[in-house]
């Protein structure tokens, strides 16, 4: 699996919160392929141009805090990059931060932070010298899911797209999976869409645009192996 030069100072930059002791847990894409990469598989995934995060403390912090925790830490770690606030957070969300090459002032990349919602599951990762603390597999299954089984699924194919990814390498484990959204107060939902809509299903899975030279699996495939995977949650009708 190829990491991008724009991930793999993603990457570093999760490295250096996770150093510098910032309340952040990881989440998204660069979490799935760090999952990916320590069960060994190699084909190759989406690529992404941000990274998510949790944020959690005692108090509600102020989105320029937080820039500035984030900065100290890059500054510690040697990692020449600014950082800056681009969206306030709120209720249903994000905080938003830019990271800014110096020089060129080019935006490379941005994060996005919920702070202070529910703790969820989470573990150490460690890839080639690099370490942070980012969800577990079956925290994301569970959130995968939890989206596929609503009609969010049309706007959020790359959870389709995920989860075609994870059943080559995770178990699927129904109890672990409705534990995990029994803690975080949620249910799954019909699978209504994602059963009964498969054209507009396909649209969105044909409009999704994968960036590099990767492989498109035919929606076709990857929509019978997803469906083969999540089988044991998927209510009988």
């Amino acid at each position: 699996m190829n990491i991008t030069k724009q991930e793999e100072i993603m990457y570093a930059v999760m490295k250096a919160v996770f150093d510098s002791g910032i309340p952040i847990s990881f989440k998204g894409s660069m979490v799935l392929k760090a999952c990916l990469m320590e069960k060994g598989f190699k084909e190759e995934t989406r690529h992404t141009v941000d990274i998510d995060g949790n944020w959690h403390s005692s108090y509600a912090p102020a989105e320029e805090e937080m820039a500035e925790s984030i900065q100290k830490a890059l500054s510690n770690s040697n990692i020449n990059l600014n950082v800056s606030v681009c969206r306030n957070y709120g209720e249903g969300r994000s905080a938003g931060f830019e990271f800014t090459d110096p020089s060129s002032k080019e935006v490379l990349f941005s994060m996005d932070i919920d702070v202070n919602r529910p703790v969820i599951s989470s573990q150490i990762y460690e890839i080639e010298g690099i370490s942070f603390r980012g969800v577990s597999p079956v925290q994301m299954l569970a959130d995968k899911v939890m989206s596929v089984s609503t009609d969010k699924v049309f706007r959020r194919i790359k959870d389709v797209i995920d989860l075609y990814y994870m059943s080559f390498v995770f178990e699927f484990n129904k109890e672990e999976i409705l534990a995990v959204l029994l803690k975080s107060r949620r249910v799954l939902n019909d699978f209504e869409g994602f059963l009964y809509r498969v054209e507009d299903l396909k649209h969105s899975y044909d409009k999704f645009r994968f960036s590099g030279n990767i492989n498109k699996v035919p929606f076709d495939e990857v929509y019978q192996k997803v469906k083969d995977y999540i089988n044991d949650v998927i209510p009988n009708k």
